[in-house]
């Protein structure tokens, strides 16, 4: 729509064509006549002028409320803006949340599996294990083992008063034992060396009686006769020699045993 002084050249053009008719042909109009003329024409310019102010007004607050519009809508992104970028901050936070809670969760587990492997290890020093001992398998505790191999190290020193005491101490300990066979032998041989014949002769019957299959009871016969001739007692080594041959025929020992009868003779 065309505004007042916009319009306004225009108005001037056509008053000034009316003023000149009017001046043309005076002799056509009188006063009144002009008059009323001029207050048509000025009617016209002022209904006019009203329009274009009207209209102008209408333009000015189209514009006012567009930006009005324009600036609530700036304020509506500038909100909508920084709703975002709080919804961002929160969503890291919560990822660093989550980012920590993993490695919690990661620490836990691995302190659960270094505790649930040290249990275990605690555990297994007080399973029995299956051990392999002179020829024979049997199942023993970890304290049985430790304590046998000790006194076992301390005869192959050789400390045969130590390793005597330290396989008395394991049979007291371990009565019923595995190992007890060949901690009889060896405490048997402990004693011979300490010149405890009569001990010595007593801890080998044990061990052969309690196990006479065992591969080093053929052994343990032929330490009796030993210990017999070293307390001179020479009919029951020769009985205890004749008897080894019998019972253990195809052993070493009873090879030196079929030597040592016939030394005898």
């Amino acid at each position: 729509m065309l505004s007042f002084w916009k319009l306004l050249p225009r108005l001037s053009i056509g008053l000034a064509a009316i003023l000149i008719s009017i001046s043309g042909h005076a002799g056509l109009f009188d006063d009144d006549e002009a008059r009323k003329a001029i207050l048509e024409l000025r009617q016209r310019v002022d209904t006019n002028k009203q329009a274009a102010d009207a209209a102008a007004q209408r333009q000015s607050d189209e514009i006012k409320e567009l930006k009005e519009g324009n600036a609530g809508l700036r304020r509506s992104l500038l909100d909508l803006q920084n709703q975002i970028e709080a919804l961002r901050g929160e969503i890291a936070k919560s990822r660093g949340q989550e980012e920590q809670l993993a490695k919690e969760i990661a620490e836990l587990q691995r302190r659960q599996k270094d505790i649930a492997q040290g249990v275990e290890e605690r555990i297994r020093k007080f399973e029995p294990t299956k051990v392999s001992v002179d020829g024979r398998e049997f199942n023993a505790d970890p304290a049985e083992k430790r304590d046998y191999d000790a006194a076992f190290a301390v005869f192959r020193k050789p400390d045969f008063p130590a390793a005597q005491t330290a396989f008395s101490e394991f049979l007291r300990r371990y009565p019923q034992s595995g190992y007890n066979p060949s901690a009889l032998f060896w405490l048997g041989n402990s004693q011979y060396a300490n010149r405890d014949y009569q001990g010595a002769i007593n801890n080998f019957r044990s061990m052969i009686s309690q196990a006479p299959d065992h591969p080093k009871s053929s052994e343990a016969a032929l330490s009796i006769a030993n210990s017999q001739t070293e307390l001179k007692d020479t009919k029951g080594a020769r009985k205890t020699l004749e008897d080894l041959i019998k019972v253990y025929p195809q052993s070493e020992a009873a090879v030196a045993a079929k030597e040592r009868l016939a030394r005898m003779k």
